[in-house]
C-alpha cells in the first residue's frame, strides 16, 4: 500500500515480509501524522524511491498505529530513519534532512 507520497507503507503485520526479508536494502522512515518534519520528508523520500528504486526500497511506518515494531527498535523521535540490510538494522538517523545529505549518509551502506 502506498500513501500520498508514493512511498510504500508497512505495518507491524507485514514488517518482517516487506523489510526483514527484502532482497534490497530497505530505508524505513518511522513517522507520524502529527509530525511536521515527517511531512517535510515526503517529497525527499518520493524522489529517493524514484531515483534509487533499483538498489534501495523506501517505506514508511506510522509509529502511532504500529507500536510493536516501533518499540522493538526503540524508536523515540520522529522522523527516525533506519536502514535494514539482510534483516538487520545497519544504520539509524534521527531528524529531517535534505536528500543530498540523506544520500551521503547512506552511501557507505548501500
Amino acid at each position: 500500500m502506498s500513501n500520498a507520497t508514493g512511498v510504500a507503507e508497512v505495518r507491524d503485520a507485514d514488517f518482517e515480509t516487506e523489510v526483514l526479508r527484502s532482497d534490497l536494502p530497505v530505508l524505513v522512515e518511522f513517522t507520524a501524522d502529527w509530525c511536521p518534519p515527517c511531512r517535510q520528508m515526503g517529497p525527499v523520500l518520493s524522489a529517493l524511491a524514484a531515483e534509487e528504486g533499483e538498489r534501495l526500497k523506501v517505506v514508511q511506518l506510522d509509529v502511532d498505529t504500529n507500536p510493536e515494531i516501533t518499540n522493538a527498535y526503540q524508536v523515540l523521535s520522529m522522523p527516525t530513519f533506519m536502514l535494514f540490510r539482510d534483516g538487520e538494522p545497519v544504520k539509524a538517523m534521527v531528524g529531517a534532512r535534505p536528500k543530498r545529505r540523506l544520500l551521503a549518509e547512506l552511501a557507505d551502506v548501500l
